[in-house]
């Protein structure tokens, strides 16, 4: 049996991460940023390593057709709970698999996708490589492959802005940290992954910031209040669309189109 190696981590990845306003703007961003490219619904979504739904459920509520790919039971568990609360128009929308992103064409028949999710997961592998792979053969033809991933270009603002001067430092060159989760995480940079996946037949259309301010600021502790955290989010996705802003995000999302 394979060890479920997000089994312990389940409960604070989807219950605590993405209910703090951190979370919350991620999902409000991305979400919006994928609006801009993602065909009328009920096109089809593959979300490799969706875990809980965060970013996929919005999307089956919008009238896409949504399947979300994991290989944690834990989190697919979580998901199912999760999509409870969902009208029931929308849970009809969403498919789970069980699966490593690395197998995901087997694991989906061979099916074809409009759009492929992978948000926040090649960080935490080794080998990125193989997922990458399957990323765009999922997609169909014209189809949408939209990536989130950590910027090593701007691994040193956090550290910095926190007075961690030796971190800093070190992370000018720095690939690799230590992430909130308590997990390693290896971050790119747009130039490489773009070139990525141009070698797998997709053309990179746009690219993203996603977290700016609010990786600087503390924003954890008592629940968000509601109207604070839109206007937050309302700032994230207008830095995440201009430089110099973008360039300095934590992250950046990066959507590409499959080659007819």
């Amino acid at each position: 049996m394979v060890e479920d190696t997000w089994a312990a981590l389940a409960g604070q990845f989807a219950d605590g991460a993405y209910a703090s306003v951190k979370g919350r703007v991620r999902t409000y961003v991305m979400h919006r940023q994928l609006l801009e490219h993602l065909p009328a619904p009920p096109a089809s979504v593959l979300d490799v390593g969706g875990g809980a739904g965060h970013q996929s459920f919005p999307l089956a509520g919008a009238g896409y057709d949504i399947t979300l790919l994991d290989p944690s039971a834990a989190m697919l568990d979580k998901a199912r709970q999760r999509l409870r609360s969902l009208p029931d128009a929308a849970r009809e929308r969403v498919t789970f698999v069980e699966a490593d992103g690395a197998d995901a064409e087997e694991a989906v028949g061979g099916r074809r996708f409009d759009a492929v999710l992978c948000h926040g997961v090649l960080g935490y592998l080794e080998r990125p490589e193989p997922v990458l792979d399957q990323l765009c053969r999922c997609a169909a033809p014209g189809g949408l492959v939209s990536i989130m991933a950590g910027n090593a270009d701007a691994a040193a603002v956090r550290p910095a802005m926190e007075g961690r001067w030796e971190d800093a430092l070190t992370a000018f060159d720095a690939r690799t940290e230590i992430g909130v989760l308590g997990l390693p995480t290896r971050a790119g940079t747009v130039a490489e992954l773009g070139e990525s996946l141009r070698a797998r037949g997709v053309e990179p259309l746009q690219w993203y910031g996603v977290w700016l301010f609010v990786d600087w600021l503390d924003l954890s502790g008592a629940p968000p209040d509601e109207a604070e955290a839109e206007r937050v989010a309302a700032v994230e996705l207008e830095a995440g669309r201009r430089d110099p802003y973008r360039r300095l995000s934590r992250v950046f999302h990066l959507v590409g189109r499959k080659k007819d």
